[in-house]
């Protein structure tokens, strides 16, 4: 092993001190424990750079089959091979080496991990569990430098949050729908179930129970889809009983989901809630040979300033992947409003919804008269201590070209970034949507249930095209003003103020499906 002066700091890889967690001590050296490595991508010498290859004006490009995509963009065999003998040599156990993924995991007492990788590791007490954190930059052998871009897992603070909010009893005013009211308000094209199609849904704890989520579509009347859970990294279906815990997230996002696209497969990847846990989940999915799915779903995140860069970077090349392999990502914009519920005081965005190659759902306070809309604004309930749908303006990600007449203002500091969202859908939970959690009827809002609205479409939509729409955020720009969308121009989110076209409460708006069906058939 590598001694301390001979390590090479990891650009990115800084962590600050843990934000309203206690210290308790020093980790136990011998604890077992586990690293996930990501290794840059190597293009071949025939291959253009892969960003070049999708070709950003805003079609898509051409779609690579998954063997072409790994010869092309995969990790070297030389990195694979460095990273196999240094490992080797150091003691460690390699429990998985994917050169699709790109990743590397490996095994070993904590106390020798946190040496070989230059940290110092202490345990810490914080409100949601305790963890094990570092402070400061990870260190890598010379032999590994340049050839890795993120090491995750060190530190496996709880890294993601849920967007959801439980709509409390006995409000003034409120009122719920089916998962299939909102849909039918939204002109869901009728002629599509997403037949054919794999849903991918990312979670971080908590489960679902099978008795549940065979009353709950029973009781909307529509066929149960095929659900099937994905461990990853040792993590489980784990319902917790406790209908106000991760279990929410976890039954909003399938049912949501499957009530919209029965004829779709349900894939529930469950990972850690760590950096290292988020970040396999996702390449789990996208790279997964085997159910294949065309749009993944994700219901969690956090400020962006909560990210090292590293993480930041290895999740971007994750869903640059996934645009490769034409694969939809949509992700949640959050529930705290334009300062995205810290840390610190300023406007901030959450990631992942802030990745340029993530479509990003915001959200609205929906109103229905009958199946109509009778009104729709952005939903901001900070006034009466509530939610707010997240939006802004990233200070990671520049603006992407597929939002240069976009009109999205100045961000933080003056810094033309991505703005966030791009779409929106109903998410104010005192409008939400009516779902069974952990055997109790609950009626839950927040933006975890847009992520899974427009990932049901979508699946619908890649039905009815016959091919997947992939990195579709392009073709939703071009198709702003085609009636594709319902433009939300009233109401903000503590920051930012709607108006027309998109903005960065509820972006481009929320969907007319049928249109917007009609647009894409077109394009």
């Amino acid at each position: 092993m590598e001694p301390a002066a001979a390590l090479v700091e990891l650009p990115g890889s800084e962590r600050s001190a843990p934000v309203g967690a206690r210290p308790a001590g020093r980790v136990d050296p011998g604890a077992p424990a586990s690293v996930t490595l990501v290794l840059r991508r190597t293009p071949s010498s025939r291959a253009p750079p892969i960003r070049d290859f999708l070709g950003r004006s805003g079609r898509g490009g051409r779609r690579l089959g998954r063997d072409e995509f790994v010869a092309a963009y995969g990790a070297a065999d030389e990195d694979l091979a460095a990273v196999r003998d240094w490992a080797r040599s150091s003691g460690f156990e390699i429990v998985e080496a994917d050169r699709a993924r790109r990743v590397v995991r490996l095994a070993g007492p904590v106390g020798s991990l946190a040496t070989a990788f230059g940290v110092v590791l202490d345990r810490y007490d914080d409100p949601r569990g305790p963890y094990r954190g570092r402070i400061g930059p990870v260190r890598v052998p010379p032999a590994l430098a340049g050839r890795l871009i993120a090491v995750l897992g060190l530190d496996d603070r709880p890294q993601a949050r849920t967007h959801l909010r439980i709509c409390p009893a006995n409000v003034p005013g409120a009122r719920s729908y089916t998962p299939l009211q909102v849909a039918a308000a939204y002109t869901y094209p009728p002629d599509a179930d997403g037949t054919g199609e794999c849903l991918a849904l990312i979670e971080l704890g908590g489960g679902y129970r099978a008795a549940d989520l065979a009353t709950y579509f029973a009781g909307l009347g529509v066929p149960a889809p095929t659900v099937t859970a994905v461990p990853v990294d040792g993590a489980t279906n784990s319902p917790t009983g406790d209908p106000g815990g991760p279990d929410a997230e976890v039954e909003l996002d399938v049912e949501v989901a499957g009530a919209l696209a029965p004829g779709a497969t349900i894939a529930v990847y469950f990972a850690p809630n760590t950096d290292a846990g988020f970040l396999d989940a996702l390449a789990t999915a996208v790279h997964d040979p085997t159910r294949r799915p065309s749009v993944v779903s994700v219901s969690w995140g956090g400020p962006e300033g909560s990210w090292t860069a590293q993480a930041r970077a290895a999740f971007a090349s994750v869903f640059e992947d996934a645009a490769g392999l034409g694969v939809t990502v949509v992700a949640s914009a959050g529930d705290d409003g334009a300062d995205d519920g810290g840390p610190g005081t300023g406007l901030a965005v959450d990631f992942p919804a802030s990745s340029p190659d993530v479509l990003a759902c915001g959200g609205t306070r929906l109103v229905l008269r009958g199946r109509a809309i009778a009104q729709e604004v952005v939903w901001n309930d900070l006034a009466s201590g509530g939610g707010a749908t997240g939006g802004g303006v990233s200070v990671d990600f520049p603006r992407p070209a597929y939002q240069a007449s976009a009109r999205v203002p100045p961000g933080p500091q003056g810094f033309v970034g991505r703005g966030v969202p791009d779409v929106a859908g109903d998410a104010d939970p005192t409008t939400g949507y009516r779902v069974r959690i952990d055997g109790t009827a609950s009626v839950v809002g927040g933006t975890s249930a847009v992520a899974p609205l427009w990932a049901a479409l979508l699946a619908r939509l890649n039905q009815l095209l016959g091919a997947p729409l992939g990195f579709v955020t392009p073709r939703l720009y071009a198709a702003a003003g085609s009636g594709a969308f319902r433009d939300i121009t009233a109401g903000g989110n503590g920051g930012y103020r709607a108006g027309p076209g998109w903005d960065p409460c509820t972006g481009l708006g929320s969907p007319e499906g049928t249109t917007l069906a009609t647009v894409l058939r077109g394009d």
